[in-house]
């Protein structure tokens, strides 16, 4: 198995993307990896630095795109930065594991165009928007503001799945995560 390969996962929220990439990560028999994102935010109450993400005051975040930190970055609202670190895969890769990513659709095609043999770039969508939307709302997490606002950039992202190398649908969770593993298992074997 070719350990030095990258698997992106992006969707919609609401898509079972996360559900997924953790069930992948609990398969014993894949060499795989969490990519642990970088991000300018606070942490939550129950997040931890180096786990849930590497989190950098906004200069640090700066500084490190100055001198070519991130593989990929993305400024989501004013000062808000998210991305990938170049030293995060090469921990990974180092650890003989491939790198497995949950990511949003624009950072995960920038992977994809840096590492186009690498990288297989898996896009999880659901069996329609009603039901995204259903599955946002059945959360309970989230304001009507945020609901609104992951709608809409729903549609922008399920415009451009036919840029990734697979599409998956999530209608039934079981045979998504099988689709998943078969995917991410050929791929290391070639």
């Amino acid at each position: 198995m070719n350990h030095r390969k990258l698997f992106v996962f992006s969707a919609p929220s609401g898509s079972g993307k996360t559900t997924i990439v953790k069930h992948l990560l609990n398969e014993t028999n894949l060499p795989l990896s969490f990519s642990i994102s970088a991000t300018s935010r606070a942490p939550r109450e129950e997040e931890v630095d180096g786990k849930d993400y590497h989190f950098l005051s906004v200069e640090d975040f700066k500084m490190r795109i100055e001198v070519g930190a991130f593989l990929e970055y993305e400024e989501v609202y004013a000062n808000n930065f998210y991305g990938t670190l170049k030293s995060e895969v090469e921990r990974i890769w180092n650890e003989g594991k491939a790198v497995l990513f949950d990511i949003d659709v624009v950072g995960g095609l920038n992977i994809m165009q840096q590492f186009p043999e690498e990288t297989l770039g898996v896009f999880v969508q659901p069996p329609s928007k009603e039901e995204l939307e259903n599955r946002l709302r059945g959360r309970g997490t989230e304001s009507e503001e945020k609901i609104e606002m992951r709608l809409g950039k729903a549609d922008e992202e399920l415009a451009r799945s036919s840029e990734f190398d697979a599409i998956i649908t999530n209608d039934n969770l079981k045979i998504a995560k099988e689709e998943a593993y078969q995917l991410v298992k050929k791929f290391l074997e070639l």
